[in-house]
């Protein structure tokens, strides 16, 4: 982690972007949480957010008819790209206005927050962790690229493991199968994201996460 954050203060003394990609429930949130406590240490400031918080409302599924129950559906049609970037990554640029949106809409509630904003210091770093984080619609606004690794089989116990409590076993398995699952390899696929990163990380073990490639 000490060595991660040195490579992405050393980017640059401005503003800098980085996502933190992966199969769901890989361990990006995490590690994003941890990230951002070494680059603190490092004394620079940090914005944390999460493309979980950059989706369409579904209430825009069920007015205009699109298709978010499918794997395919949910990677098509799920994502808020326009939010995502003119919220929350371009005003974090250096060139940025600086005022950034870290949720566009309250994923729970479905509450549109796009309005509530916060001033991004000059030298902060922006830390967002997601899947499909290195999709094209704003690949080209990262700064570093980090791809935590798990195997895929692992992430989906991990995921289902982690909402069984709240919805269910059932329901748990059929929507990190049928959706979720579906939709990471259309992205692997069709991006392949590993390939792109600056830093790939080992995650299998939590407590132990490797670095496999800067």
């Amino acid at each position: 982690m000490a060595a991660l954050s040195r490579r992405i203060v050393a980017t640059r003394t401005t503003r800098v972007l980085v996502v933190i990609d992966g199969y769901t429930a890989s361990g990006k949130t995490s590690f994003g949480h941890e990230l951002a406590a070494a680059i603190r240490d490092l004394g620079r400031p940090t914005l944390r957010a999460s493309f979980d918080d950059f989706k369409k409302p579904w209430s825009d599924a069920r007015e205009k008819g699109y298709d978010r129950l499918s794997g395919e559906g949910y990677y098509r049609n799920a994502p808020d790209f326009e939010s995502a970037r003119t919220l929350l990554l371009e005003p974090a640029r250096p060139e940025g206005s600086g005022l950034v949106a870290l949720c566009a809409h309250d994923p729970l509630t479905g509450e549109d927050r796009r309005g509530v904003t916060v001033n991004a210091p000059a030298d902060a770093v922006l830390i967002v962790d997601s899947v499909f984080g290195m999709r094209a619609e704003y690949d080209d606004l990262w700064d570093y690229r980090i791809w935590i690794d798990v195997p895929p089989e692992l992430a989906l116990a991990r995921g289902i493991a982690r909402d069984a409590e709240l919805e269910g076993r059932e329901d748990a398995e059929r929507v990190h199968r049928d959706r979720y699952h579906v939709a990471e390899e259309i992205y692997i696929a069709e991006v392949d994201p590993r390939s792109r990163a600056d830093a790939v990380i080992d995650n299998t073990d939590f407590t132990n996460p490797v670095v496999l490639r800067w």
